[in-house]
């Protein structure tokens, strides 16, 4: 059975991988055996990434940049890493931004950017990779979304109307890919500590908040996030598609 979540010999590539829980992703695959490509918009941010996943794991990790929100980019990028690398038998939709303010004051532009990056690169990457994935009858694509998903709140409606439209690009990816061998699902996160998320752990009554809000009493670990990730990828759920799988300590769970 332990063979059902062995990645060896599987490329995987985790958009926005170049911190929090992207990086925590990318290092959870290769942990796993996969080859891993790392992606980013800092090149040198990237690369350090990439050297301390391979010392860690031992893994073959390459790394990439290039404008997710960009069509012809992300064509000539999934070209070369399929030219130089091989086909990518597993996406990870990671990449995401965040803004905030009251609704009535948002700015259109913090609008534009959020569904730009948050959910059209979701679609312009997923479009790109998965024509290799038809053309071989099989592949992961794993999108990520978030208890916004499903849940909202104050002063991120945006943020929340993109991480709603994750959940059913997956589903309506699903319904397109599904009869050809590939799996799409969303792994969606409630709170987890990260660098990025380092002045929400530190305000006090928002961490309250949190815990109190999560039957788990707690934030998240990025580590927490790696093995719904691994089952998403592998074998192991080869007959599960469409759905959108929330690690949040049963935050959506209750009221």
């Amino acid at each position: 059975m332990a063979n059902l979540f062995d990645l060896t010999g599987r490329r995987a590539l985790i958009t926005g991988s170049s911190r929090g829980i992207g990086r925590e992703l990318a290092r959870g695959l290769a942990q796993h055996g996969a080859s891993v490509v790392v992606h980013g918009r800092d090149a040198g941010t990237l690369d350090h990434v990439r050297k301390d996943i391979a010392a860690r794991t031992g893994a073959d990790v390459a790394a990439i940049t290039f404008d997710v929100t960009d069509a012809d980019q992300v064509d000539a990028a999934i070209d070369r890493l399929e030219r130089d690398g091989g086909p990518i038998d597993i996406l990870v939709n990671n990449a995401g931004i965040q803004r905030r303010a009251f609704f009535p004051d948002f700015e259109l532009d913090d609008w534009h950017d959020l569904v730009a990056t948050n959910l059209t690169s979701a679609f312009l990457v997923g479009r790109r990779v998965s024509r290799g994935m038809v053309e071989r009858g099989a592949g992961k694509i794993i999108n990520i979304g978030s208890v916004q998903s499903q849940l909202g709140r104050a002063n991120i409606a945006p943020y929340a109307a993109t991480k709603g439209g994750i959940a059913m690009l997956t589903k309506g990816m699903c319904a397109d890919l599904g009869p050809r061998g590939i799996q799409v699902n969303a792994l969606a996160p409630g709170y987890f500590a990260t660098e990025l998320t380092r002045a929400l752990v530190d305000d006090v009554d928002f961490s309250r908040w949190v815990s109190e809000r999560t039957p788990a009493g707690r934030w998240g670990r990025t580590e927490e996030l790696v093995g719904t990730l691994v089952y998403l990828a592998s074998g192991a759920s080869d007959f599960v598609n469409g759905q959108v799988i929330y690690v949040d300590g049963g935050m959506t769970a209750v009221v």
